[in-house]
């Protein structure tokens, strides 16, 4: 029997990738044959994100690719744009399904039948967890432990796509790790909209899961994703510290170093709170990495407003940045702020701060020159070299080597090529 050609093509975070890989493993391998996005398929399904006005229009251009590869195809939309804009999606030309992010886990049914869905299901309502972990890397896996969102930052339009904070209870989240453990996998990177949040509805907490992950034998290294700073505790910190498996490496959103911006924002925290958390890691673990997440050109963001979140950065012990130009949300209280700022300036203010990024994450790399580390090498190779990283996520390449791939290796950090990145020389 011939088999269905799919295509899936994911935008967004890390955890649309591990609900990507969990979703794709319900379409039966007897009937269907996964291929490339970019080669012709029978349907091609496209997991969106919409947490930018450029994300959206990467699904809108990938939209157009399908249609022009095989304008015969199915064409699926699914996750947070399809959740927000069902009714605009479905009349793009060669758009026959447009799942939101209760939906989207019943596809293969949806696909089977053509059935058509009508109304989204009100993702505000349900207290349904989908857990889900990646497998596409044999090396790393994106393991979702959390989904939604409580906070409602005034900017951010997540928890109108993905609903309430919810999450597994322990025992349910430490099965699930207990698959990704009897694979091949080396590294597992903890994932969802709020992971601090994990386990609050069930009397449980992110310290209590990160305790009983950190007991199961066959998983090598834990890292943890992108965490609040006033739910990254002192006890988390001090357990990672403590901990061989959970690795030395903090992404924490700031998005502005402007007590006034932050307050206009609805964060929980200033920048008081936020230096301490950073200062507390640092003399724990002095070679940790800390990457922050940022917002510039936020409504309202005056001169002064940037010139503080630039000297704060600039005092801080940070790594590199994550920046981000700020776009109007549609439905969110920060796209009715009236006080603009202009794009020229945000566009200034963004070049500023991925330069001082640039400058923290060579500083950081220098730090670390004549370390000790152990890296993980995938099996990726780019010009007859492959990459792993460290614990604290520095990079690192060599000659490749089939024989390292998906293996730990002892390596001291001692060149850095003119890409920033250390060659380990065996």
């Amino acid at each position: 029997m011939k088999k269905t050609k799919i295509a899936f093509n994911t935008f967004g975070c890390k955890l649309n990738f591990s609900e990507t890989s969990s979703i794709s493993k319900k379409f039966n391998k007897d009937k269907y044959q996964i291929v490339n996005f970019n080669e012709k398929a029978d349907i091609y399904i496209i997991h969106s994100c919409s947490v930018t006005a450029n994300a959206e229009r990467k699904c809108r251009f990938a939209i157009h690719q399908a249609n022009k590869k095989n304008p015969e195809a199915k064409i699926a939309l699914m996750g947070c744009y399809a959740e927000l804009h069902h009714d605009d999606l479905l009349k793009i030309q060669g758009v026959d399904i447009v799942l939101g992010n209760v939906e989207k886990y019943n596809i293969v049914d949806y696909i089977e039948k053509n059935k058509i869905l009508k109304t989204i299901p009100d993702v505000n309502k349900t207290e349904s967890f989908h857990p889900a972990y990646s497998l596409g890397d044999r090396t790393r896996s994106f393991f979702k432990v959390q989904d939604g969102c409580d906070n409602f930052c005034t900017y951010c339009i997540i928890p109108y796509a993905r609903g309430r904070s919810r999450s597994n209870t322990i025992d349910e989240t430490i099965k699930t790790a207990k698959e990704i453990a009897a694979t091949e996998i080396k590294e597992i990177i903890l994932t969802g909209v709020n992971i601090g949040d994990f386990g609050r509805k069930n009397g449980e907490s992110f310290l209590g899961l990160i305790k009983e992950l950190d007991k199961i034998k066959g998983i090598d290294r834990i890292r943890i994703s992108s965490i609040e700073p006033d739910l990254l505790s002192d006890e988390i910190i001090e357990f990672v510290a403590k901990s061989k498996k959970i690795l030395n490496h903090f992404h924490i959103p700031l998005q502005s170093g402007s007590d006034k911006i932050l307050k206009q924002m609805h964060r929980k925290y200033d920048t008081e709170f936020f230096s301490g958390r950073i200062k507390k890691i640092k003399s724990l673990m002095p070679e940790a990495c800390i990457a922050i997440d940022l917002i510039t050109g936020f409504p309202g963001e005056s001169d002064e407003d940037f010139q503080q979140t630039y000297n704060f950065l600039n005092n801080l012990e940070l790594s590199y940045l994550h920046v981000f130009t700020y776009s109007d949300r549609p439905g969110t209280v920060a796209a009715k702020i009236k006080d603009k700022v202009n794009s020229k300036i945000k566009k200034f203010r963004s070049k500023e701060l991925h330069i001082l990024s640039d400058n923290k994450k060579k500083e950081f790399y220098k730090q670390n020159i004549g370390n000790k580390s152990k890296v993980l090498f995938e099996s990726g190779n780019i010009d007859g070299y492959m990459h792993g990283f460290t614990e604290n996520y520095i990079k690192v390449k060599t000659k490749y080597n089939p024989d390292l791939v998906n293996k730990i290796i002892d390596v001291e950090l001692k060149d850095i090529d003119k890409e920033g990145i250390f060659v380990f020389n065996k």
